[in-house]
Order: structure tokens, then C-alpha cells, then sequence
């Protein structure tokens, strides 16, 4: 567990009685990612986002949020990633990532529609903004790529199980990626949902070796059209969660072909999109 995950409070524990304590809680910072690009071979630095997040794996959560949000095609259109020396005091320099894109590397401004400010909390707002993120969704090609029941049903017990902070706090959601046979792969938590699979596909990218199409992922939450958005980017076949999708979320997913499973509990779960996608012992006649 990352000691900058958590902080310790004071808090007054009611039940039988009242009790005075010390507890743990998931710290909450801002992040802010500046881009370092070249314009006519010349090197600028722009603001691009802020988001409020856990400290923890912040280059991991940078790298995510700029393949998934279309602005780099690879872990190779970057040149270096560090926290920003200019930063006047050592807490705010930590709060502040610089990326260093690669002299071919384009960046439109105008193109980015919609402004790169999120909370821990929000996702895409306006049609604008939607039209922007599904220009580019790929669809994902047609796989054998599937699983049991029993690795759906058992995926959630291993991602709580690896849930460090949560564990102390209560107060995180998590990402995991899983192989085909159920290995937990990768994990990332974060007070965001968006931050955590961005983390999580962050560092999948910083792996080449690891197949991403032959892997699913399992959020802790619920499943929000942006959410889905990402999983697409990572070119992942499989999205499932302990909570449910938005109807936008399945409307993206139906439309890019990614398969979609929500409600993982009591060993149910429900099929949204790609039935293809679990392994049924009965024939079914979803489509």
C-alpha cells in the first residue's frame, strides 16, 4: 500500500455508546498533465487536464488518459514523463505531471472538443462531447475470446482481495485486468472511477509484452459510457463490473461490439452485449 494513498482523521465512532478514534481515509489531490509538444519544430508546454485523484501511479494515470482520450497511439509517442521541476514547493510539484510527446507527435487543439477538466466523480457531458469520443472508438475485431461463469463469479473475491487502500479506507474504486483463465493480471485503485482504469491501462501500455485483447476488465462500480470509451481504446473484448451500466454505456458497447456484464453478485450476473463472450453450457438465444 502507497503511504500517500491514505491519511489518518479523528472521527467519533457512534454505536453502543460514543467513542472517540483515529481512522484511515483515501486522500484526495488534484493532478494536473502538461503537455510538452512541437509546433513547426518548436517545443511548447500547455495545461491539458486536471483531475482529481489518489496520489499513486501518477504516470501510469497519465499515460492511460492520453491513449484512451485518442491524443497517442502508444507508450512510444512519449519521451519522457515526470513530475514538473518548475513547481515552486515540493507538494505542488508532485501534483503535476509533464509529458514530453514526440517531435512528430500532432496535437490539434481545436480537435480536443471538450475541456479536459474532470472531477473525481464526472464523466462526458453534451452531445458534442459525445460525437467527439465515439470518432475514436475503434470497433473491436471478432475474437474467440471468452469465459467460464466461474472466472466471472470468482473475478470480483480476487480484485477485493488485492484492494489495499479500500481495505484501510473503504473509500476507493478499483480496475483489474484478468486473463482468459481468471488471473488477476494488473489492478489500480483510485477515488475515481475514470482514474482508476486509466491507471490500470497505463500500466498495461508501460508492459508490451501483455496482450490486451486476450484480457478482460473488471470495475468495482458501475459502468459509465466514458468507461467504456477507454476499455474500447485498449482494444479489451470483455467489461464487466459489480454494479450496472448506464443506457448510453450499452449503447456504446453494442455499437463497437464490446461485450458488457453488470450485477456480478450471489453468483448471478447479467449479459448485456456479447453473450459470445461467457462460456454458456445452455444454448441461449440472445443477441
Amino acid at each position: 500500500m502507497s503511504a500517500s494513498g491514505v491519511q489518518s482523521t479523528k472521527v467519533v465512532r457512534i454505536g453502543e455508546g460514543k467513542k472517540e478514534e483515529t481512522d484511515l481515509v483515501a486522500v484526495e489531490e488534484p493532478l494536473a498533465i502538461r503537455l510538452e509538444y512541437s509546433v513547426n519544430t518548436r517545443r511548447q508546454l500547455r495545461d491539458l487536464s486536471i483531475t482529481m485523484r489518489t496520489p499513486g501511479h501518477d504516470f501510469e494515470l497519465a499515460l492511460g488518459f492520453l491513449f484512451t482520450e485518442g491524443i497517442i497511439q502508444s507508450k512510444d509517442d512519449i519521451t519522457d514523463i515526470r513530475y514538473c521541476q518548475s513547481a515552486q514547493q515540493t507538494s505542488e510539484a508532485e501534483n503535476v505531471v509533464r509529458v514530453s510527446l514526440s517531435p512528430n507527435v500532432p496535437i490539434d487543439w481545436q480537435k480536443l472538443q471538450r475541456h479536459f477538466y474532470t472531477t473525481s466523480s464526472c464523466g462526458v457531458c453534451g452531445k458534442t462531447s459525445i460525437d467527439a469520443v465515439q470518432t475514436v472508438c475503434p470497433n473491436l475485431s471478432i475474437s474467440n475470446f471468452s469465459v467460464s461463469p466461474e472466472v466471472i463469479h470468482q473475478a470480483p473475491v480476487k480484485l477485493r482481495e488485492a484492494q489495499l487502500i479500500f481495505e484501510y479506507t473503504g473509500g476507493l474504486h478499483a480496475a483489474g485486468l484478468f486473463s482468459q483463465a481468471g488471473e488477476l493480471l494488473l489492478w489500480r485503485e483510485d477515488i475515481g472511477r475514470h482514474n482508476a482504469l486509466d491507471k490500470l491501462i497505463g500500466a498495461a501500455l508501460s508492459q508490451p509484452e501483455m496482450s490486451l485483447t486476450s484480457t478482460f476488465i473488471l470495475l468495482s462500480g458501475r459502468i459509465s459510457f466514458e468507461l467504456v470509451q477507454k476499455t474500447l481504446m485498449a482494444g479489451v473484448p470483455l467489461l464487466a463490473a459489480v454494479g450496472a451500466p448506464s443506457g448510453l454505456a450499452i449503447q456504446l458497447a453494442q455499437q463497437y461490439n464490446l461485450g458488457l456484464i453488470g450485477f456480478i453478485r450471489n453468483q448471478r450476473f447479467n449479459i448485456y452485449h456479447g453473450h459470445q463472450r461467457v462460456q454458456l453450457t445452455q444454448p441461449t438465444t440472445l443477441t
